[in-house]
């Protein structure tokens, strides 16, 4: 049999309305009550109709999620994963929407193709939150939406982030401590906020050491494992003093790193010790493990469909560009980690 609505309250001794509530996560129910209602929806194995629950609420219960990494990268796995399960159990469905910045016109015509859908609001990673094309249409149909790390424009939109820049600064201190004195870095994509907010945490924590940054072993990169291979192999080939230690600004960077320092005869941590950023799965259970900053990505993208969800944070989460001075924009900072594997050892 299907179970109702009517089957919940009754059980748990409750009118409708209540149960209602209870699924919308509105506020003004007695915690004691919340739970009874929710452990009486767990008994019964109660699944709500969306369709209907739309019908009867300004609400869809559709969450967007547009996204840009054309290689799938490990941070893109777990942002999709975080908010597929925060949606999950929030009773919502989420609703992914690959956009290319590079392609003219992407950006709003996936936009005007989902206005329809009536999304409770979209979620907006890097590189697509700072992506002013998208974020101007995105406010011009007044969708609301949490974007996550973007760096910059601060008060423009509700959002989640590390301190990126403490990071990589604790980062870089742990390979000092280690004894490195002479330190690469492999960059991330130039015009991405946060692969700015590494670099100058690196550079920061030399400074206070004393150290200076030797610019010919600061090279390019694009977050990927291919141009972290390309970036350690010219690195490697040169001819000349080395570094001890290669600091990658994301994970499948420091993955290329190792391969090509492999391809070189080279070891990690026992010829170069190389780090990454974000703590992916592949950096788990590659060889050597890398020891890496843990960036909680599936946490990060869960509280930002709790603020497009819940209505204490809704009410603060902008559809006019941070314009509407009586609604402060919520800004959630997570704590970061560091995670010391094998790939980094003393000199």
């Amino acid at each position: 049999m299907i179970v109702t609505i009517k089957d919940v309250a009754q059980r748990a001794g409750v009118s409708p309305k209540t149960v209602s509530r209870v699924l919308n996560n509105e506020t003004h129910v007695r915690p004691q009550l919340r739970e009874t209602v929710l452990r009486v929806i767990e008994e019964l194995n109660y699944k709500p109709n969306m369709f209907a629950r739309g019908l009867s609420s300004a609400r869809s219960y559709l969450i967007g999620l547009f996204i840009y990494d054309p290689y799938w990268s490990g941070y893109a796995t777990d942002i999709q994963l975080g908010a597929l399960r925060r949606c999950r159990e929030l009773g919502y469905h989420l609703v992914i929407e690959p956009i290319d910045p590079f392609v003219e016109g992407a950006a709003e015509q996936v936009v005007d193709g989902v206005a329809g859908l009536r999304l409770d609001g979209v979620i907006l990673p890097p590189p697509l939150c700072t992506f002013e094309p998208l974020l101007n249409r995105i406010e011009e149909i007044g969708l609301p939406y949490v974007r996550i790390s973007p760096g910059q424009e601060m008060d423009r939109s509700a959002l989640v982030e590390i301190d990126e820049f403490a990071a990589a600064h604790d980062m870089t201190r742990h390979l000092i401590q280690l004894g490195h004195r002479d330190i690469g870095f492999v960059e991330g994509i130039p015009t991405h906020a946060a692969a700015a907010r590494r670099y100058a945490g690196f550079e920061a924590a030399m400074a206070e050491a004393g150290l200076t940054v030797n610019r010919d072993w600061v090279m390019p990169g694009m977050f990927t494992f291919q141009t972290g291979f390309a970036a350690a192999d010219e690195l490697l080939s040169r001819k000349g003093p080395l570094p001890t230690a290669l600091f990658c600004a994301n994970d499948d960077m420091a993955l290329g790193a190792v391969s090509a320092a492999r391809k070189h005869g080279l070891e990690a941590p026992a010829d170069l010790s190389i780090v990454g950023f974000d703590d992916a799965p592949a950096a788990r259970f590659s060889w050597p493990p890398i020891t890496t900053m843990r960036q909680p990505v599936s946490d990060m993208v869960a509280a930002a469909v709790d603020m497009l969800v819940d209505p204490k944070y809704r009410r603060g989460v902008s559809t006019h560009g941070g314009k509407d001075g009586d609604k402060p924009t919520p800004r959630l900072q997570l704590p970061f980690a560091l995670v010391q594997r094998q790939s980094a050892a003393a000199p």
